[in-house]
């Protein structure tokens, strides 16, 4: 059995510990804002936040995260109570297609849990998950509004 913390509730599984954490997200937990993008990192579509960091799931193994506390793009905020950065990528237009926007979400959340007031190169640094409809210089701006937000 595997023990983690989804979203603030504790939750028990009985699946193999060598299952990608995406899997046991969609498949056994039915968290499906987590999206497959091309299961070997590269993408970020995948990206929850895994004891505060942001971590490709697709990839990492539930087993690995056995008493962790994970995050993903439910326990954002909701529609009728947007979390500051929910409101400026809405703001900002950031989705185009939208596959990755609840990647680049948890992305940049842990960016401004870990750096309040980020710079350009910090969200650059930060940022490396793939916008196929390239809405970089979006996701900055939206960004900046968020540290404002949050300030």
């Amino acid at each position: 059995m595997i023990s983690l913390q989804v979203n603030g509730e504790w939750r028990e599984l009985d699946v193999e510990p060598e299952m990608p954490l995406l899997w046991a997200l969609r498949d056994e937990l039915g968290l499906t804002g987590t999206k497959f993008g091309c299961g070997i990192a590269a993408c970020g579509a995948c990206t929850v936040q895994v004891d505060g960091v942001a971590q490709r799931s697709c990839v990492l193994l539930v087993g690995a995260v056995d008493g962790a506390s994970v995050r993903t793009v439910e326990n954002l905020g909701t529609a009728d109570n947007l979390s500051p950065l929910q409101a400026a990528w809405i703001k900002h237009q950031v989705p185009q297609c939208g596959y990755c926007q609840s990647g680049m979400l948890m992305a940049a959340d842990a960016l401004l849990s870990e750096n309040p007031n980020p710079s350009d190169a910090d969200i650059d640094a930060a940022m490396t998950n793939i916008c196929r409809c390239g809405t970089y210089q979006r996701v900055r701006a939206a960004i900046h509004d968020a540290a404002k937000a949050k300030a």
